[in-house]
């Protein structure tokens, strides 16, 4: 089965934190990895989630190591959400 992985940044004006994370992350850019699975139809192509991974620190962040945590996508979009609000 085909798959695809593409990239977004987003921005986050406040400290957050999302359900599976262990601590406040700081305001600032953090790319989001989106891996998508192919749906085929007999005349047409779609694509379905399957994944979504933030990678931490943000973007121009120091930290002791760069990592790629998994999300989900619903959580992410809560959490955006809630800052733009603020």
């Amino acid at each position: 089965m085909a798959s695809r992985a593409t990239q977004t940044v987003v921005h986050f004006s406040a400290p957050f934190r999302l359900p599976d994370f262990d601590r406040v992350q700081p305001a600032g850019a953090y790319r989001v990895d989106h891996v998508e699975e192919a749906i085929e139809g007999a005349s047409w192509l779609g694509w379905r989630r399957v994944g979504a991974f933030i990678h931490l620190p943000g973007v121009g962040m120091r930290g002791p190591t760069q990592q790629m945590v998994p999300i989900n996508p619903a959580d992410l979009d809560a959490a955006l959400e809630k800052d733009r609000q603020s």
